[in-house]
């Protein structure tokens, strides 16, 4: 399934997308309140009903995609995890780690698949860095390697947009990483079940048309299943968290190019679907 949020006539509702509509859940997630994270909860007891649904239906084109996810308790992502990506750090002499490098993108950053990103007036040095992201589906802690598909909901595709100055400011990165608006993800959660293997996905990002990273989700140094036992080792894991697997090569700051006002960037991901945002500057955004 290609779990959703959507909005129509003013109310957003849970949703399924099928072909070129999409389905709506409340009825049948009765309970959930229009929570993602609380549908994701339930998504063993609820699946059956989730997959008869039929009806109420929408046109794609005719409903607004909101971020699958707006309410997660984490947001966590990982730094340098594809070898390309390491290389071009090293030959910049930023040395990579030594070991899973992990920060967090607070959850206030996320915005919707399609919605603008903006550039914040206390920073000139906007980038972006194209993401497979996975979704937490079972509240889990000490999960082996072995065991970790099984705690994966779904994935998303993300764009990791990141204030490089501020990042570099903070030996954490939180700050460079979590501006508002910063965290766009979506178009949907694609169910684990519909992706033969994650690892094995094309991803590109495009600025402007011009095609900027492209790279097979295969050239993780940490692959998914390392990064869920490595971080449940340290903290519980709940459905809804949102974990990000790391850029490949030629992010915008290896090659001088900062986002500007009226750039356009799209990732897609095989078998996933596209985000694509408009960047603006904060100057421009309506109180």
């Amino acid at each position: 399934m290609k779990l959703a949020r959507f909005t129509q006539d003013g109310k957003t509702r849970l949703g399924k997308v099928v072909g070129d509509d999409v389905v709506e859940l409340d009825a049948v997630a009765e309970g959930c309140g229009g929570s993602m994270r609380a549908l994701l909860a339930r998504f063993d007891e609820l699946r059956p009903a989730l997959e008869a649904a039929t009806k109420p239906r929408f046109a794609l084109s005719e409903v607004r995609i909101e971020a699958p996810i707006a309410d997660p308790q984490k947001y966590l992502a990982i730094g340098m995890n594809y070898q390309a990506h390491a290389d071009e750090a090293a030959a910049a002499g930023i040395k990579a780690p030594d070991s899973q490098l992990w920060f967090n993108k607070q959850v206030s950053c996320i915005t919707g698949p399609y919605d603008d990103v903006v550039i914040p007036a206390a920073s000139d040095k906007v980038d972006y860095e194209a993401e497979l992201g996975f979704v937490i589906g079972r509240r889990c802690r000490h999960v082996s390697r072995e065991d970790a598909r099984s705690v994966i909901a779904g994935y998303i595709v993300t764009n990791d947009v990141t204030a490089r100055d501020w990042q570099f400011r903070s030996p954490t990165f939180t700050l460079g990483k979590s501006f508002d608006t910063h965290g766009p993800i979506g178009p949907w959660i694609v169910t684990d079940d519909e992706v033969a293997d994650p690892h094995d996905l094309m991803l590109t990002l495009s600025l402007n048309g011009e095609e900027r990273q492209r790279s097979s989700t295969g050239d993780m140094i940490y692959d998914i299943y390392d990064q869920i036992a490595y971080l449940s080792t340290v903290m519980t894991l709940e459905p809804g968290d949102i974990v990000a697997t790391g850029t490949p090569a030629n992010v915008g700051i290896a090659t001088g190019t900062f986002m500007r006002p009226g750039d356009v960037v799209r990732v897609e991901i095989e078998g996933l679907g596209a985000i694509e945002n408009k960047f603006v500057a904060e100057q421009e955004v309506k109180p």
